[in-house]
């Protein structure tokens, strides 16, 4: 049974106890494995699983010691260990590969080459995670202990110098607190960078009682999991957050607010309330400060719209996930119509940072407008995908070329969008902007949650847009006209452009749209959902033209305005797996004969192209373009 901690002298007693318990391992390897959900999906619970029972039949129990942790970031090369001391960083593991781990490794002290990273823009290998360019490119403040702690363990948590910060608080009174998030000029991380000092001192100004503090952990982004990761690898830095924040405010309950659909994110947050409750870290009398706070968590439903602060409000009421007017600030009349504050998780977890370390060391990392770091979701057509912490102002390129690794097989950057679905398209000229609240807003995109996505020059601009509206148009909650009919009406022009059916009036059409949508719309969501449109328009214009009015596709990725042809001199007509493969019949002739497509029965698959191209790359995709007559069968 754990007694509480009733003091701070307790804590830091604590903290030098685990620490000196800790010490007698040291001559142990400690073995530190990714078990976030990407590298679960890898099959990273049967890694582990096999790691164990090659440590246990090896009788290396004394010698070896195994820790299960959040996410490492590196979700291109998960499953994923650290091996310790050493630095040795295992990428893409399998089962197989655990006897051989620790028959060389662990018992022997040598390096296995073929499970470490290999960089694909230059071929060099890397034994050390931190050597790696993925991760020496990052700041990681915030994302670094994630392969350090077991987040079913406070003890791993307390180890680093955890709930230290709620301590420190504890010795100020809540002006100070949140002066001293002012200072640090923390903006949410959550969409629109809103001071989070000054949010906090309207909520804590506010008339009525109780007030509530709420973590946002709905993240309903295509492609954006940071919110979840942080939740999975580290709640305990979130709960410390969201502990100071009710301190502050003046607040004795607070709410978690996590979409049903991240399992372990709920699973391991309710084990760190318990933990924390039975610590004295959470409930009454907080380490003997005097101070009540409790935490429950909410399953969120898991609609978009949930994510809009109003719309969380109103969905944790029970009733349907809707944004209100937003004259109606949540400050004053939020939950059960008492003042609330939410902000989402990423910007919890800089409060303990913040506290800890002071206000100045926070505004020393950024830019004049802009600090701290920001963490992203790298993913598209680059080489290094995954999860990435950088200062404020690092230049896009950077991201990209340094820390992502480029786009693969030499390929051209063609845009980058920032910002998830309400964000916008920056072209590669002007990659040199800084990640900035202001600079990106001034691009016509948005810092968002922190969604990035690299297109290269393959990729349709216009093909890209239609997917994010049509995004929207399923997530939006139909309540205001503006949104509701926008979104459907600017779907169907694109539908249209994308299918060479569209007239010339369309981007005109699209335009007024987009400009009705921001003028009228209820909330922040349909005011941005045109945001991809907008500024594809702004910087790819000429590719939107060459849809509508040759009917052609630059990029060959509309079905409707491409064509599949069988190149003669190409084809040797022995393999026939166009042929075979052809869920249509379109491919005509037979083997050793020649073959040549009918357009009439091609319903523009692909398939014929995707399993030709790994051998003769025979068959040829063309886009409103003149056919060559050699790709022509003689009489038709």
């Amino acid at each position: 049974m754990v007694s509480k901690l009733r003091s701070k002298h307790a804590l830091d007693e604590l903290c030098k106890t685990i620490l000196e318990e800790r010490a007698k391992d040291n001559a142990k390897l400690l073995v530190t494995v990714c078990n976030g959900t990407g590298c679960r999906a890898g099959g990273s619970a049967a890694v582990i699983e096999e790691l164990k029972h090659e440590i246990v039949s090896q009788g290396l129990t004394d010698k070896v010691n195994i820790r299960t942790t959040g996410c490492h970031g590196f979700c291109e090369a998960g499953p994923m260990f650290i091996v310790q001391p050493g630095d040795i960083f295992y990428q893409r593991l399998k089962v197989e590969n655990m006897a051989d781990i620790v028959r060389e490794t662990i018992i022997g002290g040598n390096i296995i080459d073929n499970l470490l990273y290999t960089n694909p823009v230059d071929g060099a290998t890397y034994i050390h995670q931190s050597d790696i360019p993925f991760y020496r490119g990052q700041q990681r403040i915030i994302l670094g202990s994630n392969s350090r702690i077991d987040p079913c363990n406070i003890e791993d948590y307390i180890a680093l110098g955890g709930y230290s910060a709620l301590a420190k608080a504890f010795e100020q009174d809540s002006g100070q607190i949140i002066e001293e998030i002012k200072e640090s000029e923390l903006r949410g991380r959550g969409g629109a960078g809103f001071p989070t000092g000054v949010k906090w001192e309207a909520t804590r100004k506010a008339y009525g009682e109780p007030k509530y503090v709420i973590v946002n952990c709905d993240e309903g982004d295509p492609g954006a999991f940071m919110d979840r990761t942080l939740m999975e690898g580290n709640p305990h830095l979130i709960i410390e957050g969201l502990i100071i924040g009710a301190y502050a405010i003046g607040t004795n309950e607070g709410i978690i607010y996590v979409r049903a659909e991240y399992p372990l994110a709920l699973s391991n947050t309710e084990v760190a309330l318990r933990q924390a409750e039975a610590y004295g870290l959470l409930g009454n009398d907080i380490l003997g400060s005097g101070f009540n706070f409790h935490v429950r968590i909410h399953r969120g439903a898991g609609a978009f719209v949930s994510g809009e602060s109003s719309a969380m409000v109103s969905a944790m009421q029970g009733e349907p996930g809707e944004p209100r007017l937003k004259y109606v600030h949540l400050a004053e009349f939020g939950l059960k119509g008492r003042p609330t504050n939410i902000n989402n998780v990423e910007t919890w977890a800089n409060v303990p940072l913040i506290i800890d370390k002071g206000a100045s060391w926070f505004n020393s990392i950024g830019t004049e407008r802009s600090k701290g770091t920001k963490i992203f979701c790298l993913t598209g057509c680059v080489n290094n995908t995954g999860l990435v912490e950088v200062p404020m102002g690092m230049p896009l390129r950077d991201l990209i070329q340094d820390i992502g690794g480029g786009v693969p097989n030499n390929k051209k950057v063609k845009a980058v969008q920032v910002g998830g679905p309400s964000g916008g398209l920056i072209p590669e000229q002007h990659l040199h902007t800084a990640i900035d609240f202001d600079e990106l807003s001034k691009m016509g995109a948005m810092m968002g949650s922190g969604g990035l996505i690299v297109m290269d020059e393959d990729t349709c601009v216009v093909d890209m847009a239609k997917f994010f509206v049509d995004f929207c148009c399923e997530e939006s909650c139909g309540k205001c006209i503006a949104g509701r009919e926008g979104l459907r009406i600017m779907r169907e022009y694109l539908n249209e452009i994308c299918a060479g059916e569209a007239g010339a009036d369309a981007i005109e059409a699209i335009e007024d749209i987009a400009e009705l949508m921001r003028d009228a719309s209820l909330c922040a969501l349909c005011r941005t959902a045109a945001n991809p449109v907008i500024t594809s328009l702004r910087y790819f214009r000429e590719e939107y033209e060459d849809h509508i009015g040759q009917k052609r596709c630059p990029a060959k990725v509309c079905p409707s305005l491409v064509n599949y042809y069988v190149d003669p001199l190409k084809c040797n007509s022995m393999c026939d797996l166009c042929l075979s493969n052809c869920p249509s019949k379109a491919v005509q002739g037979r083997k050793f004969k020649p073959l040549w497509i009918d357009q009439e029965k091609c319903i523009k698959c692909g398939i014929c192209s995707d399993v030709c191209s790994h051998r003769y790359k025979a068959v040829s995709k063309f886009s409103g373009e003149q056919v060559p007559s050699r790709f022509l069968r003689k009489g038709r």
